[in-house]
């Protein structure tokens, strides 16, 4: 396989009050999966990671705490529907909700919901349950997978 493109990402676990995560259904591949999304230059991953909430969801959020750091290309790899394939170092974060109130972008986003972690629906993207098992798994220190 051949990789055109290395980026690094972010990654947002939001949980609600029941403990259910928040999914963006994405436009651009119609899967689900956790908000997520590009560090632009110039910005560091957790000021990365609240921009794209906010962009993403209409959500304002606090950095919780770091879930991991995920590079390994059996997950990382991403296969855009134009034929790009890009490997990601995405860096994982657990946010909380601050303000804001949840809307979804059309440009980026068909659909935003909250699921339980027992009912994630099955379109889900691959690289994204590890990320989300990690998270729920409330381990003190971060993974590095």
């Amino acid at each position: 396989m051949e990789i055109d493109e290395l980026k690094a990402g972010v990654a947002i676990i939001i949980l609600n009050e029941k403990n259910e995560v928040l999914l963006q259904k994405r436009s651009d591949v119609g899967l689900w999966g956790i908000p997520s999304g590009h560090i632009e230059i110039g910005e560091t991953v957790s000021q990365a990671a609240v921009r794209e909430v906010k962009e993403e969801t209409n959500l304002d959020v606090t950095i919780k705490k770091l879930i991991g750091v995920y590079s390994d290309p059996s997950s990382q790899v991403f296969h855009y529907p134009g034929g790009k394939v890009v490997h990601f170092i995405t860096t994982c974060f657990l946010a909380e909700i601050v303000g804001g109130d949840l809307r979804c972008h059309s440009e980026e986003s068909l659909d935003m919901k909250f699921f339980s972690a027992s009912e994630l629906p099955v379109d889900l993207l691959t690289m994204h349950p590890s990320w989300l098992e990690d998270a729920l798994d409330q381990k003190e220190r971060a993974v590095i997978r």
